[in-house]
């Protein structure tokens, strides 16, 4: 006797006997009668068999398929044991799901059914072949992709659609909608994301395909392997950092240069194997070209003309690269320690020279302003006077008392105390 086996999870049918006929009874869980989970062998005498509404029972008689019993009772009657037997499948399960990787037939692959015309009306049976995906959707969602293979669905109480897709070619046809893409996991799918400073370039097996604009792209992994390759937009830096140099008078010195540049050609940048270096290589030739033309001076003072030189040879060769270049300069200029210390010494020393210079203009305007003021006074004696006034009035502020003797008032006496010089005045005068 054959045995039947059915791969999907199936509750055991029931069966029993007809009251008052010789027999055994038939009861769910009897391992004499059920000879795989879903399939149960028929005793001899008579029989009655339920299939309930979400059923289906495939009745055997010695091994070779009779037919389909749908939903209902039914009565069998045999002289001995193991005459037929019932395999039970559930509708809301696969009548047969055969991917090609599980190996050989078996007694439920659907295409030993295929005589029974009635049967086959209730299947939506689906072949897959190599190089091709199915998605399987049930009532309008997706379930689940499909692999080469043979599979059967029943077409009640589930509505079973299947979109094919050409697995050999990673394009995504319009057939296939966004969100089931969405839905369709990563052994399937290859998703690219492309932000939106960016551009990519889409290769099938490393042959260039087309450009892939910002946004999200869908591929299928098939038998071609999918690479993409970014470039970045935005305007970008490149930094040139201790590059030594000599100077036309044999000094030897680092700078630091940057350049600024952004890709205008992606697929022109594609073609130079290890872009950045090439352009680093060039920033070094065009900048020992330059500064080994100039003296050490003539460099500190030139900073700003060595970056206009540079981007104004740069420049041509932009389109050579696929790059437009923006702007470049020279950022540092690192002096070795001996040079260092013999221009601080000479900067030390001009700043000493500006200095004394300084204050000896300074003390000749000072001198210069009380020869005037003496030429001032001795040709003015009220100007003279007043200075003189002045002065007192000084050096009363650094004294704490003043004594006065001899007869007279106070005002006397200080008209007295100041008033020499006035005689003396008038005397000249007179």
């Amino acid at each position: 006797m054959t045995n039947f086996q059915h791969q999907s999870h199936i509750n055991q049918a029931h069966g029993r006997k007809i009251p008052g006929l010789p027999g055994k009874d038939i009861r769910p869980g009897e391992s004499a009668n059920l000879l795989a989970f879903g399939t149960m062998m028929l005793g001899a005498g008579f029989r009655k068999v339920e299939v309930g509404d979400n059923e289906r029972a495939l009745l055997f008689e010695q091994g070779r398929y009779v037919r389909t019993l749908m939903p209902g009772s039914y009565r069998f009657f045999a002289w001995s044991e193991g005459l037929r037997t019932l395999v039970f499948k559930k509708t809301n399960e696969p009548f047969d799901y055969r991917p090609t990787s599980t190996g050989g037939l078996d007694a439920m692959d659907v295409r030993l059914f295929s005589h029974d015309a009635d049967l086959m009306a209730q299947l939506n049976v689906t072949d897959v072949s190599d190089g091709e995906y199915v998605l399987h959707l049930e009532n309008g969602r997706f379930r689940d992709v499909l692999m080469s293979g043979t599979y059967a669905y029943w077409n009640e109480p589930i509505t079973h659609t299947f979109v094919r897709v050409d697995a050999t070619t990673p394009e995504v046809g319009p057939e296939v909608s966004r969100a089931l893409l969405e839905k369709i996991g990563a052994n399937y799918i290859q998703t690219v994301d492309v932000a939106s400073h960016e551009v990519g370039l889409l290769y099938f097996d490393n042959r260039l395909q087309r450009q892939l604009s910002p946004g999200r792209s869908f591929f299928w992994r098939g038998s071609e392997a999918v690479t993409v390759k970014k470039f970045d937009l935005r305007r970008q830096q490149l930094d040139m950092t201790g590059q030594e140099i000599l100077t036309e008078d044999k000094v030897s010195l680092r700078l630091n240069f940057v350049c600024q540049y952004r890709i205008t050609d992606p697929l022109r940048a594609a073609e130079i194997k290890n872009f950045e270096e090439q352009v680093y290589v060039q920033l070094q030739l065009l900048l020992r070209e330059y500064v080994g033309t100039l003296k050490l001076d003539d460099l500190l003072k030139m900073k700003q003309e060595i970056g206009d030189y540079v981007l104004g040879r740069l420049k041509p060769s932009g389109a050579e690269y696929g790059v437009e270049f923006l702007a470049a300069g020279l950022k540092d200029v690192i002096l070795p320690g001996e040079i260092r210390a013999i221009l601080n010494t000479v900067l030390l020393a001009e700043k000493k020279a500006q200095a004394n210079m300084i204050t000896r203009r300074e003390e000749t305007a000072s001198t210069r302003s009380l020869l005037n003021t003496a030429k001032l006074m001795d040709e003015n004696a009220t100007l003279y006077r007043l200075k003189e006034l002045e002065f007192v009035e000084k050096i009363c502020e650094k004294i704490g008392t003043i004594s006065l003797s001899g007869g007279g008032n106070l005002l006397e006496q200080m008209n007295g105390l100041l008033g020499l010089r006035q005689g003396e005045d008038r005397k000249e005068i007179g």
